[in-house]
Order: C-alpha cells, then sequence, then structure tokens
C-alpha cells in the first residue's frame, strides 16, 4: 500500500507537470483566471496536489497568486523574458559546461538521441516535437551538470523561456534553426565537449535574444 504521503507527493508531482504542460503550451491562456477547485476537476486530481502544485507554479512565475483576488495564469512579457535571458545566459553557461564534464555514458547517448531529435523536429517542421525534446535536454541538462542549487534556479527560467517561446514562434520563430541550435549543445555534451557547449548556449541564447526582441520590434 502506498503511504498517504507518498501518494500526495505523486499526486502533486504529476499536477505540477500536467499544469506546467497546459500553461507552457497556451492551453491556459495567459491572464486567465483559474481555481483549485476548476483544476481539480480538470484533472481529476485532489485540491491539495493541484494546490501545492500551484505554488510551486507560482515560485516559477508561471501563475500569480494574489490575495483576494485569485489565482492567474501570468501574462508574456517580453521585458521579463529579456532578464530571465541575461540570468539564463551566466547560470546556463555554468551548467551546460558541468554537464559535458560529468555526464555519464548513458545519458551522453541520450544526449546524442535527443541531438537527433531535434534534427527530426526540425526536418518534419514539428513544433510538438520540438516543445517536448526541449524540456527533455533542459532536464537532462541540469541532471547531468549535479549542481542542485543551478538545478533550483534554472527550473523557473527555462518553464518562462519555453513558455514565451511556444506564445510567438507562430509570429517570429525559425524551427529549423532553432532545433539546430539546440541539437548542437546536445551534440556537444555528448562529446564531452566544454568549450563548444558553452559556445553552442551563447549562440542559442544570441538566438533567442534576438526573437525576444522581435516580439516588440525593440532595438539593441
Amino acid at each position: 500500500m502506498v503511504s498517504g504521503v507518498a501518494k500526495t507527493d505523486s499526486l502533486s508531482d504529476r499536477a505540477y507537470h500536467q499544469l506546467e504542460q497546459l500553461i507552457v503550451t497556451m492551453q491556459l491562456e495567459p491572464g486567465t483566471p483559474v481555481s483549485e477547485s476548476q483544476l481539480s476537476e480538470m484533472l481529476e486530481i485532489g485540491r491539495t496536489p493541484i494546490r501545492e502544485a500551484l505554488q510551486r507554479l507560482s515560485r516559477e512565475h508561471l501563475v500569480s497568486i494574489l490575495p483576494n483576488r485569485g489565482i492567474f495564469i501570468a501574462d508574456l512579457n517580453p521585458q521579463k523574458q529579456l532578464r530571465v535571458l541575461e540570468t539564463r545566459r551566466e547560470l546556463e553557461r555554468l551548467v551546460c559546461t558541468k554537464a559535458a564534464k560529468r555526464a555519464n555514458q548513458v545519458e551522453r547517448s541520450q544526449f546524442d538521441r535527443i541531438a537527433r531529435d531535434f534534427e527530426r523536429a526540425a526536418k518534419d517542421n514539428d513544433k510538438q516535437l520540438f516543445i517536448e525534446v526541449d524540456k527533455e535536454l533542459n532536464d537532462l541538462i541540469i541532471f547531468s551538470a549535479r549542481n542542485e542549487y543551478a538545478a533550483s534556479a534554472m527550473a523557473m527560467l527555462h518553464g518562462m523561456s519555453r513558455r514565451f517561446w511556444f506564445g510567438n514562434f507562430h509570429q517570429v520563430a525559425d524551427l529549423a534553426l532553432a532545433s539546430k541550435l539546440h541539437s548542437d549543445i546536445a551534440k556537444a555534451i555528448a562529446k564531452a565537449d566544454e568549450k563548444k557547449a558553452g559556445d553552442a548556449l551563447d549562440e542559442l541564447l544570441n538566438y533567442t535574444e534576438e526573437f525576444t526582441r522581435k516580439t516588440v520590434f525593440l532595438e539593441d
């Protein structure tokens, strides 16, 4: 029999991952008000795990919990996204290079397969595959870097970036180029090349910053 605590933890994780996916893919639109009871019914999960998931999503700036006003899906904000990218540029370079250094052979094989998946997403113009593999790459990099402090910070930044990309890719994104840049990172880590991993990350963030600026026609 599963203990009550283990079951709650499992349901909380499940609620978090399902809600995060709904938010990132814009199925729960920015600015939309939501409630624990509504989400509980939607996901068929109890309110306590839903509440725990919402607290986690609030810490990641994907929902806003406003006292006496309610719970809202966070807005898309290009200016905030640019600040996210500033932070990512420093922190994610550390994480990528450490993943290249510390990943084991099984993980390197996974990075190699992820690189091929990005190439397939580009070839087939498969946006959904790109979104799925993007999260898989992010999670594997964080895990392989084996730095729990960086992992905590990166979890928030990645969710916000993935949602901003999904909310705007139909207007300004180049899926083939984005897929190649992600694939380059995965390949470098698979080959244990710390310098190439860092350089590939810089190229990706240069593209992502340009993409973000295009959404609001910002000038450098």
